[in-house]
């Protein structure tokens, strides 16, 4: 019987939370009780972690502990920066490099396995052995943490070896805020599934590094990059929409399997790019993606008449994230150094009320068959 079949899981609810809602039809996302708009530009990363592990915003102390805690995790093993180099030595892509990184967690953990342990550790070395990467792909030393930075501001530093301005720092934190949590998407669900089963949360994280790797999932920020630079070579931006179209692909950063309407996600982070290009030499760039943007929706409703396609949190991603100084192959491992803190509130939260996670599958094989002997067939 297949009367009951719901393909990709699609709107069945699985689970409760109180970490994200989103309402794909009112374009709405909340995160841990807060409107994106309002958390996403005003919180730092470690606070909107400890809101979504212990649902309130910290006090000073406890926001001061909170940070040491984190930053003394960031620590990676030699172990996992030897295999992540090993990993840019062979040319392997940037998330396979983050996958065996992050698994390499469970190196540090001194035997302490509680689960909160794990979270702490995952989110906190995640982008130690992503930047660690990066720089041994472009020939250089990975750069030993800082304690005394924030997580985005100790990401960038990381990248490049150079203590980033105010200005990046809060570029990258609301890109981070905005997309830390987005209910059950697949590496989220993944991960939950992981710790259902009681195993731990690294393992559990992994897993989710694992299910962001797919072009379906989390690697559409750097072809919207291309095709920003397309469209700025092109006698007609809207050239590259309809090529594109005619070719039968899809238009990077337009269009969301949940929203209905323009993603929350990427008004707010085109605020944040607005605020960051504003009275830059690159504030070129950043008006022709707003150009790029109005000629490709309007193609897109001439195209597609029955669905809205709007811009979704991609397109905006790679604008910000261009400015700011991440390198466009980085993109996706950036998202997970963002949605970690995500997954992990998700363990967390399977963990305090733990059911296993288990589908099931209708059959559609054959039935009754008899065996034949290897010397009959």
């Amino acid at each position: 019987m297949t009367a009951d079949l719901q393909r990709g899981l699609e709107g069945v609810a699985v689970a409760e939370t109180r970490l994200s809602r989103v309402d794909g039809d009112a374009g709405e996302l909340t995160i841990a009780g807060f409107p994106l708009d309002e958390l996403a530009p005003n919180a730092t990363f470690e606070e909107t972690l400890f809101a979504l592990y212990e649902d309130r915003l910290p006090d000073a102390d406890e926001l001061d502990a909170f940070q040491t805690e984190l930053a003394e995790k960031r620590h990676a093993s030699q172990e996992a920066i030897d295999t992540v180099v090993a990993a840019a030595d062979r040319g392997l892509p940037p998330m396979d490099a983050v996958r065996m990184g992050t698994a390499a967690a469970s190196l540090t953990r001194d035997g302490d396995e509680d689960p909160r342990t794990d979270a702490a550790l995952a989110v906190a070395q995640l982008p130690t052995v992503a930047a660690a990467y990066e720089r041994a792909r472009d020939g250089d030393d990975p750069v030993e943490p800082r304690e005394d930075l924030s997580h985005a501001a100790n990401y960038l530093y990381m990248l490049d070896g150079e203590e980033p301005s105010a200005e990046r720092v809060r570029g990258l934190e609301t890109y981070l805020n905005s997309v830390v949590d987005h209910g059950l998407n697949a590496s989220t669900f993944t991960a939950r599934t992981v710790v259902s089963t009681e195993s731990d949360v690294i393992s559990g994280v992994t897993g989710a590094v694992g299910a962001l790797k797919g072009p379906l999932h989390g690697g559409a920020p750097g072809p919207v990059l291309d095709m920003l630079e397309d469209a700025a070579t092109a006698d007609d931006p809207g050239d590259v929409v309809r090529e594109t179209l005619d070719a039968g692909e899809r238009v990077m950063g337009f269009g969301h399997r949940v929203y209905n309407v323009r993603d929350p996600r990427a008004a707010v982070l085109q605020d944040a790019a607005e605020s960051f290009y504003e009275g830059r030499d690159e504030t070129a760039f950043f008006d022709a993606a707003r150009e790029f943007e109005d000629v490709a929706v309007d193609i897109l409703a001439e195209h597609k008449p029955d669905l809205r396609l709007e811009t979704n949190v991609e397109f905006y991603t790679a604008v910000l994230l261009n400015g700011v100084g991440v390198p466009r192959d980085m993109f996706t491992p950036t998202f997970a150094v963002a949605r970690a803190g995500g997954w992990t509130a998700h363990c967390l939260e399977q963990l305090e009320d733990n059911r296993l996670i288990r589908p099931r599958a209708s059959y559609v094989g054959a039935e009754d068959r008899e065996w034949t002997p290897v010397d009959e067939r």
